[in-house]
């Protein structure tokens, strides 16, 4: 499957935010995430960089 798993990044450590991400919406105020399960959350934080070989998003609040 194509799913991304997404990650907060603190202090150049990588902590588990959500797995089988669908969808990765943008906005002003922060990012959401939707799973292909169709789980949601919110993150107050911008996109950092993101690993499409090894399926990861990458989060900095």
């Amino acid at each position: 499957m194509c799913e991304a798993s997404a990650y907060l990044l603190e202090d150049n450590k990588e902590s588990l935010l959500m797995e089988a991400v669908d969808r990765v919406e943008p906005d002003e105020e922060g990012i959401r995430l939707v799973s292909i399960f169709g789980e949601q959350k919110y993150i107050k934080g911008h996109i950092h960089s993101l690993s499409l070989v090894d399926h990861k998003v990458y989060i900095k609040q």
